[in-house]
Protein backbone atom coordinates (compact mmCIF):
# COMPACT_ATOMS: atom_id res chain seq x y z
CA UNK A 1 0.00 0.00 0.00
CA UNK A 2 1.76 3.43 -1.23
CA UNK A 3 1.63 6.26 1.07
CA UNK A 4 0.20 9.89 0.76
CA UNK A 5 0.89 13.46 2.73
CA UNK A 6 -0.54 13.20 6.23
CA UNK A 7 -4.81 13.81 6.25
CA UNK A 8 -6.21 17.38 7.43
CA UNK A 9 -6.03 18.22 10.87
CA UNK A 10 -9.65 18.50 12.97
CA UNK A 11 -9.46 22.41 13.47
CA UNK A 12 -8.83 22.74 9.83
CA UNK A 13 -12.39 22.07 9.42
CA UNK A 14 -15.40 23.84 10.31
CA UNK A 15 -16.99 20.60 11.69
CA UNK A 16 -15.58 17.78 12.85
CA UNK A 17 -18.28 15.82 10.43
CA UNK A 18 -19.33 17.30 7.87
CA UNK A 19 -22.13 15.07 4.45
CA UNK A 20 -19.96 12.97 2.36
CA UNK A 21 -19.56 15.03 -0.81
CA UNK A 22 -20.98 11.42 -2.59
CA UNK A 23 -23.73 10.09 -2.89
CA UNK A 24 -24.79 9.53 0.89
CA UNK A 25 -24.49 11.73 3.75
CA UNK A 26 -24.29 11.03 7.63
CA UNK A 27 -26.95 9.96 9.77
CA UNK A 28 -29.02 13.18 10.94
CA UNK A 29 -26.42 15.20 9.11
CA UNK A 30 -27.71 18.24 6.82
CA UNK A 31 -28.21 16.95 3.01
CA UNK A 32 -25.41 19.11 1.13
CA UNK A 33 -26.22 18.62 -2.42
CA UNK A 34 -29.06 17.44 -4.77
CA UNK A 35 -27.08 13.90 -5.26
CA UNK A 36 -27.54 13.03 -1.63
CA UNK A 37 -31.18 14.20 -1.70
CA UNK A 38 -32.41 12.31 -4.34
CA UNK A 39 -30.56 9.00 -3.03
CA UNK A 40 -32.35 9.68 0.17
CA UNK A 41 -35.57 10.21 -1.46
CA UNK A 42 -34.87 6.98 -3.09
CA UNK A 43 -34.49 5.42 -0.08
CA UNK A 44 -37.43 6.53 1.76
CA UNK A 45 -39.38 5.66 -1.46
CA UNK A 46 -38.97 1.90 -0.85
CA UNK A 47 -41.23 2.41 2.39
CA UNK A 48 -43.64 2.98 0.16
CA UNK A 49 -44.92 -0.82 -0.55
CA UNK A 50 -47.08 -0.58 2.47
CA UNK A 51 -49.28 1.30 -0.30
CA UNK A 52 -49.92 -1.96 -1.93
CA UNK A 53 -53.60 -2.38 -0.10
CA UNK A 54 -54.73 1.49 -1.22
CA UNK A 55 -53.47 0.22 -4.70
CA UNK A 56 -54.92 -3.01 -4.87
CA UNK A 57 -58.06 -1.58 -3.94
CA UNK A 58 -58.47 1.47 -6.14
CA UNK A 59 -57.45 -1.23 -9.23
CA UNK A 60 -59.73 -4.08 -8.21
CA UNK A 61 -63.24 -2.36 -9.46
CA UNK A 62 -64.91 -1.77 -6.13
CA UNK A 63 -65.37 1.63 -6.71
CA UNK A 64 -67.27 3.52 -9.38
CA UNK A 65 -65.26 6.04 -11.93
CA UNK A 66 -65.61 9.34 -9.75
CA UNK A 67 -64.24 7.69 -6.52
CA UNK A 68 -61.63 5.51 -8.53
CA UNK A 69 -60.12 8.80 -10.11
CA UNK A 70 -60.73 10.72 -6.56
CA UNK A 71 -58.73 7.74 -4.65
CA UNK A 72 -55.55 8.44 -7.11
CA UNK A 73 -55.64 12.08 -6.90
CA UNK A 74 -55.41 11.46 -3.07
CA UNK A 75 -52.98 9.06 -3.09
CA UNK A 76 -51.02 11.14 -5.56
CA UNK A 77 -51.28 14.32 -2.88
CA UNK A 78 -50.53 12.23 -0.16
CA UNK A 79 -47.31 10.64 -1.58
CA UNK A 80 -46.30 13.99 -2.77
CA UNK A 81 -46.53 15.43 0.55
CA UNK A 82 -44.56 12.66 2.46
CA UNK A 83 -41.33 13.11 -0.31
CA UNK A 84 -41.60 16.91 -0.03
CA UNK A 85 -41.82 16.78 3.52
CA UNK A 86 -38.66 14.45 3.62
CA UNK A 87 -37.11 16.52 1.03
CA UNK A 88 -37.92 19.89 2.69
CA UNK A 89 -36.61 18.78 6.42
CA UNK A 90 -33.76 18.10 4.99
CA UNK A 91 -32.65 20.67 3.76
CA UNK A 92 -34.17 23.51 5.94
CA UNK A 93 -32.69 23.96 9.47
CA UNK A 94 -34.33 22.38 12.23
CA UNK A 95 -36.67 24.85 13.73
CA UNK A 96 -38.37 25.42 10.39
CA UNK A 97 -42.13 25.06 11.06
CA UNK A 98 -43.00 24.45 7.63
CA UNK A 99 -43.17 20.91 7.83
CA UNK A 100 -46.21 21.29 10.34
CA UNK A 101 -48.88 21.79 7.14
CA UNK A 102 -47.80 18.93 5.10
CA UNK A 103 -48.90 16.36 8.01
CA UNK A 104 -52.00 18.05 8.58
CA UNK A 105 -52.68 17.32 4.95
CA UNK A 106 -51.79 13.54 5.86
CA UNK A 107 -53.75 13.46 8.63
CA UNK A 108 -56.79 14.79 6.52
CA UNK A 109 -56.62 12.30 3.64
CA UNK A 110 -56.07 9.22 5.67
CA UNK A 111 -59.17 10.26 7.40
CA UNK A 112 -61.11 11.07 4.48
CA UNK A 113 -59.80 8.34 2.20
CA UNK A 114 -60.83 5.71 4.84
CA UNK A 115 -64.31 6.88 5.14
CA UNK A 116 -64.83 7.06 1.60
CA UNK A 117 -63.10 4.33 0.07
CA UNK A 118 -62.69 1.66 2.83
CA UNK A 119 -60.56 0.14 5.58
CA UNK A 120 -57.97 -0.64 2.97
CA UNK A 121 -56.57 3.33 3.61
CA UNK A 122 -56.41 2.69 7.26
CA UNK A 123 -52.52 2.22 5.83
CA UNK A 124 -51.86 5.76 5.61
CA UNK A 125 -52.19 6.17 9.06
CA UNK A 126 -48.92 4.39 9.74
CA UNK A 127 -46.46 7.03 7.12
CA UNK A 128 -49.02 10.12 9.01
CA UNK A 129 -47.73 8.45 12.43
CA UNK A 130 -43.76 8.26 11.20
CA UNK A 131 -43.95 11.73 10.10
CA UNK A 132 -45.82 12.97 13.57
CA UNK A 133 -42.82 11.08 15.30
CA UNK A 134 -40.46 13.30 13.12
CA UNK A 135 -41.62 16.57 12.97
CA UNK A 136 -42.86 17.23 16.77
CA UNK A 137 -40.36 17.79 19.34
CA UNK A 138 -38.32 14.88 21.14
CA UNK A 139 -40.94 15.89 24.15
CA UNK A 140 -43.99 15.13 22.05
CA UNK A 141 -43.04 12.82 19.48
CA UNK A 142 -44.33 10.10 21.57
CA UNK A 143 -47.98 11.61 22.54
CA UNK A 144 -48.31 12.67 19.19
CA UNK A 145 -47.47 9.07 17.56
CA UNK A 146 -50.02 7.88 20.64
CA UNK A 147 -53.11 10.42 19.30
CA UNK A 148 -52.00 9.53 15.88
CA UNK A 149 -52.78 5.59 16.80
CA UNK A 150 -56.03 6.72 18.99
CA UNK A 151 -57.20 8.70 15.71
CA UNK A 152 -56.44 5.72 13.28
CA UNK A 153 -58.12 2.84 15.27
CA UNK A 154 -61.57 5.59 15.72
CA UNK A 155 -61.78 5.98 11.97
CA UNK A 156 -61.35 2.09 12.12
CA UNK A 157 -64.07 1.32 14.47
CA UNK A 158 -66.34 3.93 12.87
CA UNK A 159 -65.62 2.02 9.37
CA UNK A 160 -66.44 -1.11 10.47
CA UNK A 161 -62.62 -2.46 10.28
CA UNK A 162 -62.49 -6.42 10.83
CA UNK A 163 -60.38 -7.52 13.54
CA UNK A 164 -57.59 -8.82 11.15
CA UNK A 165 -57.07 -5.55 9.50
CA UNK A 166 -56.93 -3.28 13.60
CA UNK A 167 -54.33 -5.82 14.37
CA UNK A 168 -52.36 -5.57 10.89
CA UNK A 169 -52.53 -2.28 10.61
CA UNK A 170 -53.42 -0.35 13.63
CA UNK A 171 -50.08 -1.84 15.47
CA UNK A 172 -48.03 -0.83 12.90
CA UNK A 173 -48.92 2.66 12.98
CA UNK A 174 -48.21 2.60 16.93
CA UNK A 175 -44.63 0.83 16.48
CA UNK A 176 -43.41 2.49 13.06
CA UNK A 177 -44.18 5.69 15.12
CA UNK A 178 -42.88 4.59 18.28
CA UNK A 179 -39.68 3.21 16.24
CA UNK A 180 -38.96 7.02 14.83
CA UNK A 181 -39.49 8.83 18.09
CA UNK A 182 -36.16 6.23 19.08
CA UNK A 183 -34.55 7.08 16.01
CA UNK A 184 -35.32 10.85 16.13
CA UNK A 185 -33.34 10.33 20.04
CA UNK A 186 -30.46 8.25 18.54
CA UNK A 187 -30.28 10.67 15.93
CA UNK A 188 -29.99 14.32 18.29
CA UNK A 189 -27.62 12.07 20.16
CA UNK A 190 -24.98 11.16 17.66
CA UNK A 191 -25.22 14.99 16.53
CA UNK A 192 -24.24 15.92 19.88
CA UNK A 193 -21.38 13.74 19.92
CA UNK A 194 -20.13 14.92 16.97
CA UNK A 195 -20.38 18.32 18.09
CA UNK A 196 -18.79 16.95 21.27
CA UNK A 197 -16.11 15.39 19.29
CA UNK A 198 -14.89 18.40 17.43
CA UNK A 199 -14.79 20.66 20.09
CA UNK A 200 -12.69 17.89 21.97
CA UNK A 201 -10.28 17.84 19.18
CA UNK A 202 -10.26 21.98 18.55
CA UNK A 203 -9.54 22.46 22.82
CA UNK A 204 -6.70 19.98 21.74
CA UNK A 205 -5.62 22.15 19.39
CA UNK A 206 -6.42 25.41 20.64
CA UNK A 207 -4.16 23.73 24.33
CA UNK A 208 -0.92 23.13 21.68
CA UNK A 209 -1.35 26.35 20.22
CA UNK A 210 -1.21 28.11 24.05
CA UNK A 211 1.26 26.38 24.74
CA UNK A 212 3.59 27.54 22.13
CA UNK A 213 2.51 31.12 22.84
CA UNK A 214 3.55 30.94 26.45
CA UNK A 215 6.64 29.37 25.65
CA UNK A 216 7.63 32.15 22.87
CA UNK A 217 6.66 34.90 25.13
CA UNK A 218 8.65 33.25 28.05
CA UNK A 219 11.88 32.66 25.32
CA UNK A 220 11.90 35.93 23.40
CA UNK A 221 10.43 38.13 25.66
CA UNK A 222 14.22 37.62 28.24
CA UNK A 223 15.93 37.22 25.06
CA UNK A 224 15.09 39.83 23.33
CA UNK A 225 15.58 42.10 26.71
CA UNK A 226 18.54 40.58 26.83
CA UNK A 227 19.72 41.63 23.29
CA UNK A 228 18.56 45.25 23.73
CA UNK A 229 20.14 46.28 26.91
CA UNK A 230 23.46 44.66 25.50
CA UNK A 231 23.21 46.52 22.47
CA UNK A 232 22.49 49.66 24.27
CA UNK A 233 25.70 49.03 26.25
CA UNK A 234 27.64 48.54 23.04
CA UNK A 235 26.62 51.41 21.59
CA UNK A 236 28.21 53.37 25.15
CA UNK A 237 31.22 51.66 24.87
CA UNK A 238 31.72 52.46 21.16
CA UNK A 239 30.72 56.09 21.70
CA UNK A 240 33.53 56.56 24.59
CA UNK A 241 35.82 54.19 22.17
CA UNK A 242 35.71 50.82 24.32
CA UNK A 243 36.51 48.64 21.74
CA UNK A 244 37.43 46.21 23.49
CA UNK A 245 34.46 46.34 25.96
CA UNK A 246 31.85 46.90 22.64
CA UNK A 247 32.99 43.60 21.07
CA UNK A 248 32.19 41.96 24.60
CA UNK A 249 28.92 42.88 24.47
CA UNK A 250 28.42 42.26 20.97
CA UNK A 251 29.72 38.61 21.50
CA UNK A 252 27.21 38.41 23.95
CA UNK A 253 24.29 39.22 21.45
CA UNK A 254 25.31 37.21 19.81
CA UNK A 255 25.27 34.22 21.79
CA UNK A 256 21.70 34.92 22.98
CA UNK A 257 20.74 35.27 19.69
CA UNK A 258 21.78 32.20 19.07
CA UNK A 259 20.78 30.19 21.92
CA UNK A 260 17.25 31.76 21.45
CA UNK A 261 16.88 30.62 18.03
CA UNK A 262 17.83 26.90 19.54
CA UNK A 263 15.15 27.40 22.13
CA UNK A 264 12.18 28.46 19.35
CA UNK A 265 13.28 25.66 17.17
CA UNK A 266 12.43 23.50 19.89
CA UNK A 267 9.61 25.36 21.29
CA UNK A 268 8.23 24.70 17.56
CA UNK A 269 9.17 21.24 17.24
CA UNK A 270 7.47 20.17 20.56
CA UNK A 271 4.50 21.79 18.86
CA UNK A 272 4.39 19.92 15.99
CA UNK A 273 4.64 17.11 17.85
CA UNK A 274 1.37 14.81 16.98
CA UNK A 275 0.03 13.19 20.31
CA UNK A 276 -2.56 10.11 20.18
CA UNK A 277 -6.14 12.35 21.26
CA UNK A 278 -5.44 14.42 18.32
CA UNK A 279 -4.65 12.22 16.21
CA UNK A 280 -7.23 9.95 17.33
CA UNK A 281 -9.76 12.57 17.15
CA UNK A 282 -8.46 13.16 13.54
CA UNK A 283 -9.01 9.92 12.25
CA UNK A 284 -12.71 9.82 13.46
CA UNK A 285 -13.03 12.91 10.97
CA UNK A 286 -11.16 11.79 8.03
CA UNK A 287 -12.46 8.00 8.12
CA UNK A 288 -15.92 9.78 8.03
CA UNK A 289 -15.31 11.21 5.07
CA UNK A 290 -15.00 7.73 2.95
CA UNK A 291 -17.76 6.36 5.82
CA UNK A 292 -15.42 4.34 7.36
CA UNK A 293 -16.28 3.39 11.08
CA UNK A 294 -13.25 4.18 13.57
CA UNK A 295 -13.51 1.52 16.59
CA UNK A 296 -11.10 2.66 19.69
CA UNK A 297 -10.04 1.41 22.53
CA UNK A 298 -10.40 3.51 25.50
CA UNK A 299 -7.10 2.52 26.54
CA UNK A 300 -5.82 4.22 23.27
CA UNK A 301 -6.24 7.41 25.06
CA UNK A 302 -5.15 6.38 28.35
CA UNK A 303 -1.84 5.82 27.41
CA UNK A 304 0.96 3.66 28.07
CA UNK A 305 3.25 4.05 32.14
CA UNK A 306 6.66 5.00 31.13
CA UNK A 307 5.82 6.45 27.59
CA UNK A 308 8.43 8.82 27.03
CA UNK A 309 6.98 12.31 24.62
CA UNK A 310 9.47 10.65 21.44
CA UNK A 311 7.96 7.46 21.69
CA UNK A 312 3.90 8.70 22.01
CA UNK A 313 4.76 10.96 18.98
CA UNK A 314 6.34 7.88 16.86
CA UNK A 315 2.59 6.11 17.98
CA UNK A 316 0.96 9.19 16.69
CA UNK A 317 2.63 9.31 13.62
CA UNK A 318 2.16 5.93 12.70
CA UNK A 319 -1.78 6.15 13.98
CA UNK A 320 -1.71 8.92 11.58
CA UNK A 321 -0.12 6.84 8.71
CA UNK A 322 -2.22 3.84 8.60
CA UNK A 323 -5.57 6.04 9.04
CA UNK A 324 -4.22 7.92 5.73
CA UNK A 325 -3.59 4.42 3.62
CA UNK A 326 -7.32 3.41 4.71
CA UNK A 327 -8.46 6.69 3.19
CA UNK A 328 -6.39 6.67 0.24
CA UNK A 329 -6.00 3.35 -0.58
CA UNK A 330 -8.94 1.18 1.55
CA UNK A 331 -11.70 0.83 -0.85
CA UNK A 332 -14.43 -1.27 0.05
CA UNK A 333 -13.00 -0.95 4.02
CA UNK A 334 -15.93 -0.25 6.30
CA UNK A 335 -14.63 -0.66 10.07
CA UNK A 336 -10.73 0.63 11.08
CA UNK A 337 -10.10 -0.97 15.01
CA UNK A 338 -7.56 0.54 16.38
CA UNK A 339 -6.28 -1.34 19.20
CA UNK A 340 -3.09 -0.77 22.22
CA UNK A 341 -1.11 -3.61 24.17
CA UNK A 342 2.08 -4.38 25.58
CA UNK A 343 4.51 -6.83 24.68
CA UNK A 344 7.07 -8.45 26.86
CA UNK A 345 10.36 -9.57 24.45
CA UNK A 346 12.75 -11.06 26.55
CA UNK A 347 16.02 -8.83 27.00
CA UNK A 348 14.06 -6.40 24.97
CA UNK A 349 12.31 -5.22 27.45
CA UNK A 350 8.82 -3.74 27.60
CA UNK A 351 7.15 -2.76 24.42
CA UNK A 352 3.80 -0.35 23.87
CA UNK A 353 2.42 -2.07 20.60
CA UNK A 354 -0.25 0.15 18.67
CA UNK A 355 -2.45 -1.61 16.27
CA UNK A 356 -4.41 -0.59 13.37
CA UNK A 357 -6.92 -2.82 11.64
CA UNK A 358 -9.03 -2.40 8.15
CA UNK A 359 -11.56 -4.85 6.32
CA UNK A 360 -10.62 -3.32 2.73
CA UNK A 361 -8.68 -5.48 0.11
CA UNK A 362 -5.70 -5.81 2.42
CA UNK A 363 -2.12 -5.19 1.32
CA UNK A 364 -2.00 -6.72 -2.50
CA UNK A 365 1.46 -7.32 -4.21
CA UNK A 366 3.01 -3.85 -3.81
CA UNK A 367 6.00 -3.06 -2.05
CA UNK A 368 5.69 -0.11 1.02
CA UNK A 369 5.59 3.47 -0.29
CA UNK A 370 7.37 6.26 1.00
CA UNK A 371 5.12 6.96 3.92
CA UNK A 372 5.27 3.36 5.40
CA UNK A 373 9.57 3.73 5.04
CA UNK A 374 9.40 6.83 6.85
CA UNK A 375 7.55 5.71 9.53
CA UNK A 376 9.42 3.01 9.70
CA UNK A 377 12.82 5.12 9.97
CA UNK A 378 10.56 7.17 12.50
CA UNK A 379 10.06 4.32 14.71
CA UNK A 380 13.68 3.12 14.55
CA UNK A 381 15.29 6.74 15.79
CA UNK A 382 13.36 5.32 18.99
CA UNK A 383 14.32 2.17 19.53
CA UNK A 384 11.03 0.63 18.24
CA UNK A 385 10.16 -1.06 14.62
CA UNK A 386 7.21 -1.23 12.37
CA UNK A 387 4.96 -4.74 11.25
CA UNK A 388 2.52 -4.24 8.38
CA UNK A 389 0.43 -7.29 6.83
CA UNK A 390 -2.65 -8.85 6.09
CA UNK A 391 -5.45 -8.53 8.56
CA UNK A 392 -7.13 -11.87 10.05
CA UNK A 393 -8.27 -14.72 8.12
CA UNK A 394 -6.20 -12.76 5.30
CA UNK A 395 -8.68 -10.04 4.55
CA UNK A 396 -7.58 -5.90 5.48
CA UNK A 397 -4.59 -4.41 6.26
CA UNK A 398 -2.53 -4.56 9.43
CA UNK A 399 0.04 -2.12 10.55
CA UNK A 400 1.63 -2.86 14.75
CA UNK A 401 4.11 0.03 15.74
CA UNK A 402 6.03 -1.35 18.49
CA UNK A 403 8.00 1.38 20.45
CA UNK A 404 10.09 0.17 24.05
CA UNK A 405 8.60 1.28 27.32
CA UNK A 406 11.20 3.40 29.58
CA UNK A 407 11.43 1.96 33.28
CA UNK A 408 9.63 4.44 35.69
CA UNK A 409 11.54 4.61 39.46
CA UNK A 410 9.09 4.24 41.55
CA UNK A 411 8.98 7.57 44.11
CA UNK A 412 11.79 7.74 47.19
CA UNK A 413 9.87 7.61 50.71
CA UNK A 414 9.74 11.01 52.53
CA UNK A 415 12.79 10.99 54.54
Amino acid sequence: MSTTPPVSRPDEHGEADRGYSGYGNIPGAAVQNRRQLLVKLAWMSLWMVYLFYPVKDLTGGHHGTAATVAGWIGLAVFLAAYLALVALRSTRPGGWHGKYPFVVVMLVLAVVASFGLGEAWLTLFTYASVCVAVVLPARLGLRGVVATTVLALAVALLVHAEPDTLAAIILPCFLGGLAMTGLQRLIATMQELREARAAVAHLAASEERLRLARDLHDLLGHSLSLITLKSELAGRFMDQDKQDAARAQVADIESVARQSLVDVREAVSGFRRPTLPVELAAARTALATVQVTLEADASVLDGWPGLGADESGALAWALREAVTNVVRHGAGATVCRVTSDRTWEGDAGHYAVLEVIDNGPGPGKSGPGNGLSGLEERLALVGGRLETGAGPRGRGFRLRALVPLRTVAEPAPPA
